[in-house]
């Protein structure tokens, strides 16, 4: 690119033409920029009315009130304020280089970050052990995994990401206003401290998913040896019913905790090979991006999967849910 394009691309103003301590503004404003800021604008768009599918879904139709839903429930709640609120901050500063919100919406908007991304981990953790012992002892599920208990666990989920999103942003000298650098008047820039990034790899990425993995393994090697028995036992047909289901369950879920880790381990390899990060830095933007989408494949991988997803999809968008008995409506029970 040469320099008449370059400046045709970036126009240089001030955030703040009446302060003398305003940042530079860097507008992008060549045609690349127009067609990214509209297709990340629609991404966004479909994350947020995918996720809002699923938890309509899963909220009003009785027959989806079941231990794993709440699970995938939680896990959508999350990934809807990554499509409302993350990825929306992310498409503006992309286009924009500029701060307008002030220093308290710039704490807010990084700890609804850091806790919509955590949250979505805790959730998964959750869905790998309640599927461990859906397979590994499907008879004594029902009693030990109850809506009440599964709701308790996602409370907890959620608020120890709070807490640990906090701890991460004081320590990272991004918590108080009067903690934060600011180099000049309309900046929103979070410094991670090397430390702190290895210290949120163990604890973000490494137990927590390595867990997961474990847990996954033995599913499916508990699932491989019920599918033996039962081959071996055709007569009891329930059983092969409920394992199947169980099976088809670990294996979807499954799908969604691979398509996590795909999301997460380039952010992870390339933050580590450099020695500070800031939330400017490309290697921040292109990956951040990258876990973002994640949000956004989470339902479709509901949509192809689960029948009840499209049956319920089909009374929410036609306006079916409204009926009076909406809530007790069958979605394809022979799935269950």
């Amino acid at each position: 690119m040469n320099n008449t394009e370059y400046q045709h691309n970036i126009t240089v103003q001030y955030c703040f033409p009446d302060s003398t301590a305003s940042c530079r503004k860097e507008v992008q404003t060549g045609p690349a920029y127009m067609l990214l800021f509209i297709f990340l604008s629609c991404v966004s768009v479909c994350t947020v009315f995918l996720n809002l599918l699923v938890i309509i879904s899963i909220s009003h139709f009785k027959q989806l009130h079941t231990p794993t839903n709440l699970l995938i429930l939680s896990l959508s709640v999350a990934d809807l304020l990554v499509g409302l609120i993350v990825m929306p901050v992310k498409v503006m500063r992309l286009i924009d280089s500029c701060w307008y919100l002030g220093i308290v919406a710039c704490i807010v908007s990084e700890i609804i970050i850091g806790l919509s991304m955590f949250a979505s981990l805790s959730s998964l953790i959750f869905i790998a052990v309640d599927r461990y012992i859906a397979v590994s002892d499907p008879l004594l599920y029902s009693s030990r995994i109850t809506v009440c208990k599964m709701s308790v666990f996602i409370f907890l989920g959620w608020s120890f990401s709070l807490f640990y999103i906090v701890i991460y942003f004081y320590f990272n000298n991004h918590l108080l206003p009067s903690q934060i650098y600011i180099r000049c008047y309309g900046e929103c820039v979070v410094f991670l401290k090397y430390s702190w990034l290895v210290i949120d790899l163990v604890i973000f990425f490494l137990v927590p998913c390595s867990v997961i993995l474990i847990l996954y393994s033995i599913i499916f090697n508990v699932a491989r040896r019920q599918a033996k028995a039962v081959r071996a036992v055709m007569n009891i047909i329930s059983q092969k019913v409920s394992s199947s289901s169980q099976i088809k369950a670990a294996k979807t879920l499954g799908i969604v905790i691979f398509v996590y880790l795909a999301c997460w381990i380039p952010y992870y390899v390339s933050s580590l090979s450099v020695e500070s990060v800031t939330s400017l830095s490309m290697v921040w933007t292109v990956f951040g991006w990258l876990i973002c989408i994640n949000s956004s494949v989470n339902p479709l991988i509901y949509a192809i999967v689960y029948p009840w997803f499209r049956e319920s999809a089909k009374y929410i968008l036609s306006c079916r849910i409204f009926e009076s008995s909406s809530s007790r409506f069958n979605l394809l029970p022979q799935h269950f």
